[in-house]
């Protein structure tokens, strides 16, 4: 699919990333919830580049602050940030095999966090505890599954 067809694919992977993180979940669970919108950013920008950029992530973390309710922007430049680092990289992250995939992912997942960190730091003046910094290792370890399934998503819908 080139085009529009393409377009939508992504979109619709990204939406339902957007629904997993809206998802409801027990209270124990909420602090192990993956950054499932940021996986599915990061394997766009690595396997097409050339489709998704940094404005994909802005408006994609602009949206995802209106549905969690977080500062409007706080999303937005994490995602924008580790778009353009995933772009930048891109060539070099696809040669890896999945489990050295996974450790540059856990990089760009927790500059996110800090990215998050900061900006929460600075409005609201308050430290989120150890259990903050599970989220990025719990993406990481997601990460062969997340690239598998959108890689077979992109194959079968002929995404390019």
């Amino acid at each position: 699919m080139s085009g529009g067809g393409g377009r939508l694919v992504i979109i619709v992977t990204l939406c339902i990333a957007m629904l997993l993180t809206i998802l409801p979940m027990p209270d124990w669970a909420r602090p192990f919830r993956p950054q499932w919108v940021t996986l599915v950013m990061l394997y766009w920008a690595i396997a097409l580049p050339h489709r998704v950029g940094v404005g994909s992530g802005f408006v994609a973390g602009i949206m995802l602050d209106v549905l969690t309710g977080t500062l409007l922007g706080q999303h937005a430049l994490g995602l924008s940030v580790v778009t353009f680092v995933a772009i930048q990289l891109h060539q070099r992250i696809r040669v890896f095999p999945f489990w050295q995939q996974s450790l540059g992912i856990l990089i760009l997942l927790v500059i996110e966090h800090l990215l998050a960190l900061w900006v929460t730091g600075a409005t609201r003046g308050t430290s989120p505890g150890l259990i903050y910094w599970s989220v990025p290792l719990i993406g990481a370890l997601l990460w062969p599954w997340v690239f598998v399934t959108l890689r077979k998503v992109r194959r079968h819908f002929k995404v390019s």
